[in-house]
């Protein structure tokens, strides 16, 4: 994949990790190194229990200052609504392409205005996504698909991404740094 122009673009940066890496409070705490307001859009949906505990958990962790957009398919749409001057962070790219992909969504179409929507920020994004190729092949086909899907939308965000960002046990590794 080839480098984009990134001159003029708001700060796009891609924040990378496993499960419980600590990308969501990493990607947060950047935020926060700006002026509020500052928008999380959540892409996880409470289709049971415990999801519900989790999603309130998470945004009690935000505090004040954070107001939320929950959009789990249309996630371009959500992007242009949030207010462009506002640092905006997104969590996570992992739920929502599962959500995309159990909907029987045209991924490709999703991730190309995801992509685009970013563009017209005028704040810093940080975008948060699970890393998921390091684990053990799964079992079943939907599973696979998600892999390597997640891979692919990955790849693509990190190369339009000014920044990189890889966290193992809350500690952030830079993989990519644009001036």
């Amino acid at each position: 994949m080839e480098e984009p122009h990134t001159a003029g673009r708001a700060r796009f940066t891609l924040v990378l990790g496993g499960a419980r890496s600590g990308k969501s409070r990493h990607a947060q705490i950047l935020a926060m190194a700006t002026p509020p307001p500052w928008v999380y859009i959540a892409t996880a949906q409470a289709l049971d229990d415990e999801m519900a505990e989790r999603i309130a958990k998470h945004k009690a962790d935000r505090g004040n200052g954070w107001s939320t957009i929950e959009e789990p398919i249309e996630l371009a749409r959500a992007v242009a609504e949030a207010p462009a001057q506002a640092p905006l962070v997104i969590d996570c790219i992992t739920f929502w392409l599962s959500n995309l992909m159990l909907g029987a969504h045209d991924v490709d179409s999703a991730v190309a205005r995801f992509v685009r929507s970013l563009d017209e920020r005028k704040a810093p994004t940080f975008v948060v996504s699970c890393e998921v190729g390091g684990g053990l092949v799964p079992e079943t086909p939907l599973g696979r698909a998600f892999r390597d899907q997640a891979g692919l939308v990955n790849q693509h965000l990190a190369v339009s991404a000014h920044d990189v960002l890889f966290m193992v046990a809350g500690l952030a590794m830079p993989l990519k740094a644009l001036p």
